[in-house]
């Protein structure tokens, strides 16, 4: 059950306006105090490598000043052949983006940790869904692009958003390519709570 839940509370070192619907829809307790931790490029890592150091050093960075208190922190990509596609520069970079996923399969990858110093806790996860998009014109694309929507968006979209007319099919978790794999982030969160 959820209903404990209700009773405790965390911080979220996120400012995602998404993050904070889906914990709000579930009337979860939480503060909101943003990571300063600086995304790096990524290098030698693997997107799955890079991810899962993003999330941790977010969560770190705002436990090192919390300590007694639990704090979750997020990082989402997007996976295409191995490589990072990140937030688009420009409209140009979107419809590079845009067209090469169109017709085919990519990965959206959320890692999240869960750390609480004091008590020497450290919880790492991730969730991959694989989402396949519909093949799409170029009037398709040059009009998303219009709307605004794709340069906030890691791959240069948002499924919940206008950007869903573009998805042919997922496989896994949807709020996970939103930006919190729910169903996995609640039943660590009842773990800790036990």
């Amino acid at each position: 059950m959820l209903s404990h839940l209700q009773e405790i509370s965390f911080i979220l070192a996120s400012g995602s306006p998404r993050r904070i619907e889906f914990l709000d829809s579930l009337q979860l307790k939480f503060e909101i105090i943003k990571s300063n931790f600086a995304e790096k490029p990524p290098t030698n890592e693997t997107p799955l490598q890079y991810a899962m150091e993003n999330a941790y050093l977010k969560a770190m960075t705002v436990a090192e000043i919390n300590k007694s208190k639990l704090v979750a922190g997020f990082d989402t990509i997007v996976e295409f052949n191995g490589k990072i596609l990140g937030k688009p520069e420009n409209k140009r970079d979107a419809f590079s983006m845009l067209t090469l996923l169109s017709g085919k399969k990519h990965n959206v990858i959320t890692s999240y940790s869960l750390i609480n110093l004091e008590k020497n806790f450290s919880v790492k996860k991730f969730v991959t869904t694989e989402v396949f998009f519909n093949s799409l014109e170029n009037d398709d694309i040059e009009w998303y692009i219009e709307t605004g929507e794709p340069f906030d968006k890691a791959g240069a979209y948002a499924i919940q958003g206008i950007g869903s007319f573009m998805i042919k099919e997922i496989k896994g978790s949807f709020s996970n390519v939103v930006g919190l794999p729910l169903a996995e982030f609640i039943e660590d969160l009842k773990k800790y709570y036990k």
